[in-house]
């Protein structure tokens, strides 16, 4: 009995082992993915003149973490020149304008170059402005100077529904834009007054750093988009070239080599980073704004 007793004890032991030997593997997997993710996420080089690379991709709603690598690469005295690789259509007004006005504050220290590559449009190109050069592709797009706002009236869908919302507010604009009910004319003429001001902010700021006139930027501010082969021909784009170019040019401004040393802050391109990272560029840009003021190509 005993050693029939012994057999089943191991019979039912085993499987627990073999559970948590999996399950240890499992931690073990994943703690080398974390680590992975980390190193990552490090910056490339180890302290020799080099020139940093920031991109700035997908939508610009956010300015924290471009604001954080310029902020580090000017601080930093191996860095002695930056470029800003740009690949978006522009996005919400308040980031673009907070990355623009960093690019700014690092331009007085290092050289600053914008390298465009396939799209640069609206916020897009607001951020490469202050720039001290900014290199395109001959058929990179970019330009759509402007301001857009986008509201739904939802009302007849809701009547089908039978939704019958109830508003009580402290002043006659302050539901302004309510999807449940048509806008009315002096409403349109806020939003647009709104967006008139919004819109000259983008040209007075492309206007002094481009070293253009107001009108002449006002000229090319109706939103409409260029290529970069276009955009030289209108001094909105200093140059064709690629990004290699870009940096070249960077590094001759610094007083540096040909072909320098180039370091860029990872985000890491490891399982975490495919599990957790929301895919918005997944997702038309349309469908992901909420209502605003933006500076952005809608088109994209």
């Amino acid at each position: 009995m005993n050693g029939e007793s012994g057999e089943r004890t191991g019979r039912r032991i085993w499987p627990v082992l073999a559970a948590l030997f999996m399950f240890g593997m499992f931690l073990f997997a994943v703690l080398v993915v974390i680590i992975a993710s980390m190193a990552d996420g490090m910056a490339e080089g180890f302290g020799e003149d080099s020139v940093a690379l920031v991109r700035v991709e997908d939508m610009i709603l956010d300015s924290t973490k471009i604001i954080s690598q310029i902020k580090k690469w000017s601080k930093d005295d191996s860095v002695k020149a930056i470029v800003l690789r740009i690949n978006s259509p522009g996005g919400a007004v308040a980031p673009s304008q907070e990355i623009f006005a960093e690019v700014e504050r690092a331009g007085r220290k290092k050289p600053v170059v914008a390298s465009m590559g396939a799209l640069a449009a609206s916020g897009g190109y607001y951020v490469a402005a202050p720039c001290k050069a900014i290199y395109a592709n001959p058929g990179t797009v970019t330009g759509s100077i402007g301001v857009i706002m986008n509201l739904a009236n939802m009302q007849k869908l809701l009547e089908k529904i039978g939704y019958d919302p109830m508003v009580i507010k402290s002043g006659k604009l302050k539901d302004a834009g309510s999807p449940f009910r048509p806008m009315t004319e002096e409403e349109k003429r806020y939003f647009q007054a709104v967006a008139d001001d919004i819109h000259a902010q983008f040209v007075d700021d492309v206007a002094r750093t481009r070293k253009m006139e107001v009108a002449q930027v006002r000229q090319l501010a109706d939103g409409r988009i260029f290529t970069g082969r276009e955009a030289v021909g209108l001094k909105l784009v200093d140059k064709i070239g690629d990004l290699r170019e870009a940096v070249e040019a960077a590094a001759k401004m610094a007083g540096m080599a040909p072909d320098p040393h180039v370091v860029e802050e990872k985000e890491g391109h490891g399982l975490l980073k495919f599990l957790f990272e929301e895919k918005a560029s997944l997702i038309p840009a349309g469908m992901r704004l909420s209502s605003g003021f933006y500076y952005l190509w809608p088109a994209w």
